[in-house]
């Protein structure tokens, strides 16, 4: 994000709001040193969850720029709130967005993600362009992520590797001359 939030002018109307605790006091003082030389971007720490929430719902777009899963928590979050989501290709992001959705940029590349913000910038107020078809995107995916259809997703899955384990169990009992060709 910090090479992300480098490469955008002050004069771009992009402004970034990094929210989240620092893993480690390093990577605090890169935050601070970016928020120090890129006035468009601003690090806020960890907030409270309901802070966070509010701060989703109110941007034009979420940036998850995850290089290991984790996360899905947010993207969920943004898609309910109605917020489209720039996300890394990782498979965790794929599989909540879906490998057709048009808002990945590849992971560590600042330059694609910049892309993608300047994308999506463009088509602020118009009702138009990369945002809104992200948008519209994400607002096909919020009924995968409703309790129930997380649930039946579990119970199908669960279904499926039980009978995959049947199958198997039943394939190692047969003797060589009840097996058919």
């Amino acid at each position: 994000m910090w090479a992300a939030a480098r490469l955008i002018g002050p004069d771009e109307g992009i402004f970034i709001d990094h929210i989240g605790n620092a893993l480690d006091p390093l990577l605090a003082d890169a935050a601070r040193a970016t928020q120090r030389d890129c006035p468009p971007y601003r690090w806020l720490g960890g907030l409270p969850h309901a802070a966070t929430r509010a701060r989703i719902q109110r941007a034009h777009v979420l940036v998850h720029p995850s290089r290991m899963e984790g996360g899905a928590h947010v993207i969920m979050e943004a898609a309910q709130s109605g917020t489209p989501v720039l996300a890394s290709r990782i498979d965790g992001n794929v599989g909540m967005l879906g490998a057709g959705y048009g808002g990945y940029f590849p992971t560590g590349d600042a330059v694609a993600l910049v892309a993608l913000l300047r994308d999506c910038r463009r088509g602020i107020g118009s009702g138009n362009g990369k945002l809104a078809t992200l948008q519209a995107q994400c607002e096909a995916r919020v009924p995968l992520f409703e309790p129930a259809a997380e649930q039946a997703a579990l119970l199908s899955l669960l279904n499926e590797r039980l009978n995959e384990r049947l199958s198997e169990r039943l394939d190692q009992r047969r003797t060589p001359d009840t097996q058919t060709p």
